[in-house]
């Protein structure tokens, strides 16, 4: 009895470790979407600078590419988002299921 338990003990442990290592995977894809729109934020800024100033026409290349730019943090964001949900809910429902027929089983063989 006291194997199954450290055995089960064993296993909710594995499962908490891959969920929080998605967790930390998408929260990293998270910071990196904020860094990313951070640098598309300056871009706009410095388009419309350019685009007040007048001074060329090259507003229009730091337009395209500050919105390329916050394209791909959506992207991020998206890919973010995903591995936080595949992360959750932070319960080891494997090991919660074993224990649950242990129990079953355990009770089984007591009324026997």
């Amino acid at each position: 009895m006291s194997r199954l338990v450290r055995d089960e003990i064993q296993l909710a442990v594995a499962e908490l470790q891959e969920k929080g290592k998605r967790g930390g995977i998408g929260a990293g894809l998270f910071g990196a979407a904020g860094i990313t729109a951070l640098f598309g934020v300056a871009t706009l800024l410095a388009t419309a600078v350019l685009a007040l100033a007048l001074v060329l026409p090259g507003w229009a290349a730091a337009l395209i590419v500050a919105v390329v730019v916050l394209a791909v943090a959506g992207v991020l964001a998206l890919m973010g988002r995903k591995k936080l949900q595949s992360a959750t809910p932070v319960v080891p429902e494997d090991t919660v299921g074993n224990v649950r027929a242990d129990i079953d089983a355990v009770k089984e063989g007591l009324h026997r």
